[in-house]
């Protein structure tokens, strides 16, 4: 249960309304042990983030009346591990932390909120992402998320984008979306004056057991524009949670890849069984490197807030491929194996 730590209740300038403001901390620690097996080296770790990502962050909202409301949320990525913050950037470029300091790399927003739906300014998770982790079973956390293979593609902003101007659809039926620019702040007489700037949209409609939703985006660079279009669903069964995604990543003048996942969650008991095959391969020259997986885990809740985890997955590399599991480092063409084990607790 997130705690409250300020509540304050102020009077309007008329006498005649009250307005409303409060604060909220929240976060996760997430601690795993993990281990990857490749054909050239291994890895055993003991790292953070293998079912959530670890954060810590500040929320509040403040009701002006009339329906509208402000709001903000600042939330930092901690390492728990070793006690570092996480990796951002400032400009959708090159990474300008290397997870050092605390740093709200996660989100920092500032909202407004009415029957028009919300304006958010700031750094924001961007469009193209969302399908990605809402319609994967492990989400984009640990060894079994299809993250691991097609996130290079995407670039700087396939997760978050900095200096981010975002409109989110009021609530429609079943029916949302949203809309998204944001700036690499380049000075106008420079080569790269348009680098990290971009546009991405998403829309879906969500009604009882049935979710999908498609997102676009385009990425400016003078290196070559990357364009992600990505699609992806959900049918709760009430059994089990059927979901799939489709991915395609193109890079002007340059690499081009696509993949799918297909996967579910089965309840069991107090727990839930993950389970997903996902694929991926750039388009080359020659014969198109692809990377299939296999993953299933299980999570056992000990209560609301606390979790125990663990996820084994495979990979095979075809064609020249080198995809390798939780830091370990595989041969083109060869497999590689790694699993999960972990502890997660939330406030």
């Amino acid at each position: 249960m997130k705690k409250s730590l300020i509540a304050l209740a102020v009077l309007a300038a008329s006498g005649a309304a009250m307005a409303q403001s409060s604060v909220t901390l929240f976060g996760i620690v997430d601690a795993t042990y993990a281990y990857g097996n490749g054909s050239v080296a291994n890895r055993s770790q003991l790292t953070n983030s293998g079912y959530n990502s670890s954060r810590l962050g500040f929320r509040g909202v403040e009701d002006l009346g009339g329906g509208m409301s402000a709001s903000f949320w600042l939330e930092a990525g901690v390492n728990n591990d070793n006690g570092t913050g996480g990796v951002t950037n400032t400009n959708n470029q090159a990474a300008t932390s290397t997870g050092g300091g605390l740093t709200f790399n996660r989100r920092s927003t500032v909202s407004l909120n009415g029957g028009f739906g919300e304006v958010r300014l700031g750094r924001d998770y961007t469009p193209q992402f969302w399908n990605l982790t809402v319609f994967d079973p492990f989400g984009t956390n640990g060894v079994g998320t299809t993250q691991t293979q097609n996130s290079n593609l995407g670039g700087p902003t396939n997760v978050r984008a900095s200096n981010s101007i975002g409109y989110f659809l009021p609530k429609m039926g079943g029916f949302y979306g949203q809309a998204q620019y944001y700036m690499g702040e380049n000075l106008s007489n420079t080569a790269n004056k348009k680098d990290g700037n971009g546009l991405a949209l998403r829309v879906g409609y969500a009604n009882g057991p049935i979710n999908v939703a498609l997102a676009l985006s385009e990425t400016k660079f003078l290196s070559g524009d990357i364009q992600s279009i990505n699609l992806g669903g959900q049918y709760d069964l009430g059994v089990a949670k059927i979901m799939a995604h489709y991915n395609q990543d193109d890079i002007d003048g340059g690499a081009d890849g696509k993949g799918f996942l297909i996967g579910g969650l089965i309840p069991m008991g107090a727990g839930e069984i993950r389970v997903a095959y996902s694929t991926y391969e750039v388009n080359t020259a020659g014969p198109d490197p692809r990377s299939n997986k296999i993953a299933l885990g299980y999570v056992h809740n000990l209560s609301k807030r606390t979790a125990l985890y663990t996820t084994v997955a495979r990979v095979g590399n075809k064609n020249g491929a080198a995809s390798a599991l939780n830091g370990s480092v595989t041969a083109a063409g060869r497999n590689s194996t790694g699993y999960d084990i972990g502890i997660r607790h939330s406030f």
